[in-house]
């Protein structure tokens, strides 16, 4: 693992921080990328194999994810360097030492991330008053249970309909990634008549050309098996779900899935970015030249983030979804109808919005 990080230009990062607590084996980064817009919000990830860049890169989509959101808020990351399968006690007691850590490090404010969910944030809120993404129980919106993000992904869908020939209703569906993103966007999707064909995970990959069930698979998974063990359809390589025939293809677990390497496998229309950072920049270029319409992430999954926001700021569960769908449809509206008329990638049209705000933002202030 890398150690510095150095790469610096006008948005940040602002702040990176690398912390070591051995009493309680906590190694843990932070990086806090912009603060023009205000407090940064972002998640805490949990992984045995992050890195300070993975970091830093998911910090500056955060920042341009609320940025095109208009929130008030910055972008920021944090990684844990831990496996998040480990017991629950002692799992609190590594993200109570996060939280401790962070404690003076006002400008940014936690949430829920791949390995850490609403309880952990409840642990952290218990410490230092500093989370979003709690539990009901104590005010919170629980952003995984609802299914934000996964209700933004769908949102982005919609839009996308009126720039190809797909229509959800009946379209053809695949998940990379069959967790708290990918099982709501699943969900939200097959009530508009799509059919989810495949889904993967970390282990493998369930096919059925005539359609899934999509709760027993969530039952399936919630009781902790693969989706391989659905019992139903082909059991195929966790890999081959790239490759698989369908419309929408939906991204959403770890960075850097679509590559140079493997895009000319994909076969589907358009790529809805559920995962923060799932395809390279030369993986979205080929996409666009093929003309596969792909929604980058931090427009197609800002869900989280805004109901966060909302949450933090002290809206309700309504609030947070009208909201969800409201500023996503309308961003992705803006992102591809400017990438079509200028013949660019939806991701630059929609990174030329984001620092067009955040220039704004940072004029603003006396220390950008």
């Amino acid at each position: 693992m890398n150690t510095q990080f150095d790469q610096i230009d006008d948005w940040g990062p602002y702040k990176v921080i690398h912390i070591n607590r051995k009493s309680v084996g906590l190694k843990a980064i932070v990086v806090v990328d912009n603060v023009a817009c205000g407090p940064a919000i972002g998640g805490t990830r949990m992984a045995p194999d992050v890195s300070v860049e993975e970091c830093a890169r998911l910090a500056r989509a955060m920042t341009f994810k609320n940025a095109s959101a208009g929130l008030p808020h910055g972008g920021a990351k944090s990684v844990i360097f831990a496996d998040p399968g480990m017991p629950a006690e002692n799992k609190q007691t590594l993200m109570r030492a996060f939280a401790a850590a962070i404690k003076d490090l006002k400008d940014y404010i936690p949430g829920p991330d791949m390995g850490t969910n609403e309880q952990a944030m409840a642990w952290v809120h218990d410490e230092i008053g500093r989370a979003v993404g709690l539990p009901r129980e104590i005010g919170g919106i629980p952003l995984d249970e609802i299914g934000a993000t996964g209700l933004g992904v769908v949102s982005a869908a919609e839009v996308a309909e009126k720039f190809s020939k797909i229509k959800i209703n009946g379209a053809r569906f695949a998940v990379q990634g069959f967790g708290a993103v990918g099982k709501h966007a699943s969900r939200f999707l097959a009530a508009k008549g799509a059919k989810l064909v495949a889904a993967a995970d970390s282990t493998g990959t369930i096919y059925d050309a005539n359609g899934i069930d999509v709760e027993k698979l969530i039952e399936v998974k919630q009781q902790g098996e693969p989706v391989t063990a659905l019992g139903t359809g082909e059991s195929l390589d966790k890999n081959a779900i790239i490759g698989i025939d369908c419309d929408i293809w939906i991204p959403a677990a770890r960075p850097d899935v679509l590559t140079k390497d493997n895009i000319d496998l994909l076969k589907a229309k358009l790529v809805v970015q559920g995962a923060n950072i799932p395809a390279t920049i030369e993986a979205e270029t080929i996409m666009h030249d093929r003309g596969i319409i792909n929604i980058p992430d931090f427009i197609a999954n800002a869900g989280g983030v805004i109901c966060a926001s909302v949450e933090y700021h002290g809206g309700n569960e309504r609030t947070a979804t009208d909201t969800i769908t409201e500023k996503i449809s309308r961003n992705t509206r803006e992102v591809l109808s400017e990438a079509m008329s200028k013949n660019i990638t939806p991701r630059q049209a929609a990174e030329i919005m984001a620092q067009q705000r955040l220039r704004k933002a940072m004029a603003l202030r006396r220390w950008p």
